[in-house]
């Protein structure tokens, strides 16, 4: 459930107050003193037995007393009462509440209590312990907070309280107003991607901010936050940054993907701009409430002292920003206009004397400069110059914050001077900075959003989604482990695993004993300068610490003796029972490979975690790392390898050539598919794994398993992010012709052009319900990346030439339980079946996913769509608002 009921919270008719009093300072009092001075506009009933009227209005003694349900409860009772009251208004008719009262734990089964009370009736929760509700274009103020936030166009979620109260305080300082503002407590039943959902929606919200704390349903939270980050800015604050990471594990992994690498990658693939703190929080509220998103963000300064540009300068290298570079007539027109003694660059220094007009003039300048898209205006106060009346010259070269488009961020440094200043730049609508550095990474936040939209839809430069591997055989060496009750693989079965996914590896050799090494060995000696020793053990994994390898074995007698010591060794720490032979192989000798890892986690959130990085045995001390959320692609295994610093060094440097990047990322691409498929799969390394300019190789591998799960198959359920469904791939022999029909992927946009290219223009009418010449390649994109959570698209492909000839797309509810589909079909190709063949799938694939119905919308003219759409049962009725349509409906 996401959405489902929780309208009667964002746009309510009616309020019941439960807990509301008259005893001041009590939150009953502070709450229906809050709803009052809002102005709602609705009805409002005050329940409380102790009361027969509060402030004139007549008192409820319970819910069966109003006078009809309150579309939304606002309960502030003592806990024990909560159930009971959800109850009697669930009977009543009612279908949301916010909780404020706090004391509902899992502990005193109150919390479960509530939540048995209210299932019945899909009745919805927000809170318990909560501070309240705040919808300010409702005229609705359902809190205890200490300000009446104003109308505007940011939303807030927040997890903590205390933290809603602070934004709350300091947005009425900066003249910052609200759509929404959620303080969503326990979240026993409404959580953040409830919220999420919602508010993608609302018109009236232009960009959301979130406090997170933890994330209670990762897919639903994925799935939301995917959705909403596509149509509005979405900045989130996540606490706990430092907290431990994984204790130590059986694998590297296990020790190096800490929870906030994790959550930092889930927000990077939901599209979400993480800050660090509260005070980027204000900053990135404050640009995105005034200012569009921007492509690029070269930012110029004017100033009127040199020291706070650079300190601007230097934070705004700190993270990464572009300072524009000023055209030459630009330069020449500054001339023109300002003292001989200016700085000539960019940051424009003005001179500490500047009056308004050298200001004025100076800013007109740097903003008709075309390779400026941000200005940066600053003032250090001097004793000969007034910065109120600077500020005046700025503030009046600009519209809406903005000069030709531009935005304008301000910087008037000081406290008691600069103050004046300051308030009238705000009056005008200009993002104003207290410091230098905190201007400097403002102008991040106006680029950081666009750059999260194209790493949403990017598109993989090849099929690399397409990365299948042996299952049978990985099956069968997990069986065997599972068999012997061990969770631990030996590294020839891990090499194994690996192998069947296409992940190269060297040869390796089973020995038993010293003896049967040396016979190895001068086996694979006749093609190796050198060989080495391993040692195999079903209980140990990170065998150099026991001194378990023994590398640049040049003889076979020597192999023999390097496995004698190895058993000494173990013998000597009384672990002789846990040798199991011996592991040889070819030493790999690569003079310019670079030493990687490649692993795979678990998170108590968010589950199956890949990571890439830095390897070799100092791994941990490196600590050269990135995580990613599976499944990937190209394009994301590109993203993970470019955030390390050692993927720098993969590009080449000096006399070193570049690695093969297309290898790594398919090593990448292979692990990702490995967890998709097996769910059994804990956690993973490769460590070593070599990668030069000839491709890569894994010389270690260690994998664990859970035993109890070895035969669950794929798609691994704990993925937080719901994987492409091989499952639904299907062939039909259809007029003649055989087709594959499956799922979309990603880089079937390459298809649609053609494609369309095909279909009629009537067609095309029918399909989007109005004329359509001109698909934007966004559009294309949005159509080809879909999240499988809540959406899908079946494609028929020729099997011969691959030719797209018929789509079919499902949008499901946030509540998945209705959804609308949509077919079309390439205008040449109608009339054999492709369109019924999609269809059917479609619905097969609607009822396995638990959908409860399906609707179409049809024009009364497209007769070869209604005759289909009677054929699969679907019921026809006129559409009651729009004439010429029909509504069909299918009950699944």
């Amino acid at each position: 459930m996401t959405i489902r009921n929780l309208e009667h919270a964002a746009h309510p008719n009616s309020l019941a107050v439960f807990g509301a009093s008259g005893k001041e300072g009590s939150v009953g009092r502070i709450v229906l003193d809050n709803i009052l001075a809002a102005g709602f506009e609705g009805e409002v009933w005050p329940v409380n037995p102790k009361y027969r009227d509060i402030e004139g209005r007549r008192c409820y003694a319970n819910p069966r007393e109003l006078p009809a349900a309150p579309d939304l409860a606002v309960i502030a009772t003592p806990a024990a009462t909560v159930p009971g009251i959800i109850r009697e208004l669930g009977e009543k008719g009612t279908r949301a509440a916010v909780v404020i009262s706090a004391g509902l734990t899992r502990e005193n089964g109150l919390r479960q209590a509530m939540l048995d009370a209210a299932k019945p009736h899909l009745f919805r929760i927000i809170g318990p312990n909560t501070i309240g509700l705040i919808v300010p274009p409702a005229k609705l103020n359902a809190s205890f907070s200490h300000l009446n936030p104003r109308r505007g166009g940011l939303a807030l979620l927040s997890q903590s309280g205390a933290i809603t109260a602070s934004l709350i305080d300091w947005a009425e300082e900066e003249g910052i107003g609200f759509s929404h503002i959620v303080s969503l407590g326990d979240m026993a039943d409404v959580d953040v991607g409830d919220y999420l959902d919602l508010l993608a929606g609302d018109a009236k919200t232009r960009a959301i901010l979130l406090y997170l704390e933890t994330v209670t349903d990762p897919r639903k939270f994925m799935a939301a936050a995917r959705a909403a980050a596509r149509v509005k800015p979405v900045i989130a604050v996540k606490a706990g940054r430092h907290a431990a990471g994984a204790k130590a594990a059986s694998t590297h992994t296990g020790a190096l993907s800490g929870s906030d690498k994790v959550m930092e990658a889930a927000l990077r693939r939901a599209g979400i701009l993480r800050v660090t703190g509260l005070g980027e929080l204000f900053g990135a509220a404050e640009i995105v409430a005034r200012f569009p998103r921007l492509e690029r963000a070269r930012i110029a300064i004017v100033t009127n002292g040199g020291g706070a540009g650079v300190l601007a300068i230097d934070r705004l290298m700190d993270i990464k920003g572009e300072l524009a570079e000023l055209a030459p007539e630009t330069l020449s027109r500054l001339d023109a206009r300002l003292p001989a003694n200016w700085s000539r660059a960019n940051p424009v220094d003005i001179i500490g004397d500047a009056p308004p007009e050298r200001y004025a003039a100076a800013v007109e300048a740097v903003a008709a400069d075309p390779g400026t898209d941000v200005l940066l205006v600053m003032n250090c106060p001097t004793g000969v110059s007034s910065p109120a009346n600077a500020a005046r010259a700025v503030a009046g070269l600009t519209r809406n914050g903005m000069i030709d488009g531009k935005p304008v961020l301000t910087c008037w440094l000081g406290q008691a001077t600069a103050q004046k200043g300051r308030r009238i730049l705000q009056e005008a609508g200009l993002a104003s900075f207290s410091t230098p550095g905190d201007a400097a990474a403002a102008v991040s936040y106006l680029s950081g959003w666009s750059r999260a939209q194209k790493a949403l839809l990017r598109v993989p430069s090849t099929r690399s989604e397409d990365a299948r591997g042996d299952i049978d055989r990985v099956r069968a060496v997990f069986r065997k482990a599972a068999s012997e009750g061990r969770r631990m693989l030996t590294e020839p079965e891990a090499k194994s695993v690996l192998d069947a996914y296409g992940i190269p590896v060297p040869e390796t050799i089973v020995a038993r004993t010293p003896e049967e090494a040396e016979k190895a060995a001068a086996k694979l000696l006749t093609n190796a300068k050198k060989v080495a020793v391993k040692l195999l053990s079903r209980t140990i994994t990170h065998k150099s610490d026991v001194g378990g390898v023994v590398l640049n074995i040049a003889g076979a007698k020597e192999a023999a003796e390097a496995a004698q010591a190895i058993f000494d060794r173990l013998a000597a720490a009384g672990k002789a029972d846990a040798v199991d032979g011996y592991a040889v192989q070819p030493m790999i000798e690569r003079k310019d490979a670079h030493e990687l890892i490649l692993g795979v986690g678990q998170d108590e959130i968010f589950g199956p975690t890949v990571l890439f990085g830095a390897g070799g045995t100092a791994v941990e001390v490196l600590d050269d790392t990135a995580i990613a959320l599976p499944p990937i692609d190209s394009v994301l295994a590109g993203d993970l390898i470019d955030s390390t610093r050692i993927g720098r060094l993969l590009a080449g440097y000096r006399d070193r050539p570049p690695a093969d990047r297309a290898a790594i990322v398919g090593a990448l691409n292979a692990l990702s598919q490995l967890v998709v498929d097996f769910p059994a799969i804990i956690s993973m390394d490769i460590n070593p794994l070599l990668a030069d300019r000839n491709g890569v190789i894994a010389l270690d591998a260690r994998i664990e398993i859970d035993p109890a799960t070895v035969e669950q198959s794929g798609p691994n359920p704990a993925l937080a992010i719901r994987p492409y469904p091989t499952e639904w791939e299907t062939r039909a022999t259809l007029g003649g012709e055989d087709f594959l029909i499956r799922p979309v992927k990603p880089a079937d946009v390459a298809l649609y052009p053609d494609f369309l290219a095909k279909v009629s223009p009537q067609d095309i009418r029918f399909r989007f319900l109005a004329p359509r010449k001109h698909f934007p390649n966004e559009m294309l994109l949005r159509l080809t990346q879909i999240d499988y959570e809540r959406e899908m698209a079946f494609l028929a492909l020729r099997e011969d030439t691959g030719e797209l000839c018929g789509i079919v797309r499902l949008s499901a509810d946030p509540d998945r339980q209705k959804a609308e589909y949509g077919v079309l079909v390439r205008t040449d190709l109608q009339g054999r079946g492709i369109g019924w063949a999609l269809l059917h799938h479609l619905i097969e694939y609607a009822r396995a996913d638990g959908l409860k119905q399906m609707e179409g919308y049809v024009f009364a003219e497209n007769t070869k769509m209604l005759a289909m759409a009677r054929q699969f049962g679907f019921e026809l009725t006129p559409h009651p608002e729009e004439p010429g349509v029909v509504l069909v409906q299918l009950m699944l």
